[in-house]
């Protein structure tokens, strides 16, 4: 019975804390900085690969040119594709990991 309600305490107390954080400016300017880099990471994530698939349906000869021996055009545009996936996967995490955490522990100590 001690264990649930403090167990409800401790959720109040949580819940008043994500509250005054919500409320807080720097959070608002943190959701919008992380929303715009978000959208700016997956768009350009879309167009290098909706670009590669529009190689594919419409331009085969170009994907199909030999670069020597066996070797197409289209293996080294698939795996741009790839890398490219992985780069933008490290700059976010870089970013996340960097700015984005550095704003989050400065309204977490602002808060409490």
């Amino acid at each position: 019975m001690a264990e649930t309600r403090a167990d409800e305490r401790s959720a109040a107390e949580g819940a008043a804390f994500a509250a005054r954080v919500r409320r807080h400016p720097a959070f608002v300017v943190l959701e919008e900085k992380r929303r715009r880099f978000a959208w700016f990471v997956a768009i350009a994530m879309f167009v290098i690969y909706y670009d590669f698939i529009l190689l594919v349906a419409f331009d085969k000869g170009l994907l199909a040119t030999d670069i020597g021996g066996s070797l197409t055009l289209a293996f080294p545009i698939g795996l741009g594709v790839i890398v490219a996936a992985i780069v933008l996967t490290g700059i976010y995490v870089l970013r996340a990991n960097g700015t984005f955490d550095e704003l989050t522990r400065r309204i977490r100590e602002d808060v409490r």
